[in-house]
């Protein structure tokens, strides 16, 4: 009961930063095409599957870095990456699959590299949110409030190992199952749903205390055993 405790309150922390927006669709036949183009030396393949997946990248590495001016940095490193590394595509999953992994990836070994510098979570790049909120504007409070407690999920993020931070967001901020968080990062998936049994359970411990979440979250549920 703890534990399903622990996940509604993750998920209306989550919800009420405005971390949750819908995929969109992806044409896995035309991708099909383009990576063989691709794997032929076609640049122009490259180009558009560049410019049908970006929009796909930038959440994947939003999710897991957050608002940062580190962020377009981020995702033409995971580019660069999938053009030096698309010719050992072997077609085993789907290019989503493994565009998400090499993503995923990218962003781990950027985290890593920063682990040891304070992070700043700014309004700097917030496009997906506002474009989440466009069709139902907020108040100017509501518009702060919902600042505050993006700010507050990365600060709390941040003190999480990248790998707990991943499934984490992958899980909860993007919805995938334990299976699909497997298959990208290359675990079991008992690794995976153990990993983010205790990366809830951590994150909660530390957002508790946090002003920006301060009387949504009991305190009651972390003191049962």
């Amino acid at each position: 009961m703890v534990t399903k405790g622990i996940e509604s309150r993750m998920g209306n922390a989550i919800a009420q930063a405005g971390l949750i927006y819908d995929e969109l669709p992806m044409d896995a036949s035309a991708d099909e095409d383009l990576v063989a183009a691709c794997k032929a030396g076609d640049e122009a393949a490259f180009r558009s599957l560049y410019v049908n997946h970006r929009s796909e990248v930038h959440r994947i590495v939003f999710r897991m870095l957050g608002p940062t001016s580190d962020l377009e940095d981020v995702i033409q490193d995971v580019f660069l990456q999938v053009h030096r590394s698309i010719g050992g595509f072997r077609g085993t999953s789907k290019f989503s699959t493994w565009l998400h992994r090499v993503a995923v990836n990218v962003t781990l070994q950027h985290l890593r590299r920063k682990k040891t510098t304070p992070q700043s979570h700014t309004d700097e790049r917030l496009e997906e949110r506002k474009a989440a909120d466009h069709e139902s504007p907020k108040t100017p409070h509501d518009e702060a409030e919902t600042q505050d407690r993006l700010a507050a999920v990365y600060r709390t993020l941040d003190q999480l190992s990248p790998k707990k931070r991943a499934v984490l967001v992958m899980h909860d901020m993007q919805g995938m199952s334990a299976q699909e968080i497997a298959d990208v990062v290359g675990s079991p998936v008992f690794t995976v749903r153990t990993r983010l049994f205790y990366a809830r359970r951590e994150f909660y411990k530390k957002i508790v205390s946090d002003p920006a979440f301060a009387g949504d979250i009991s305190e009651s549920v972390l003191s049962r055993k």
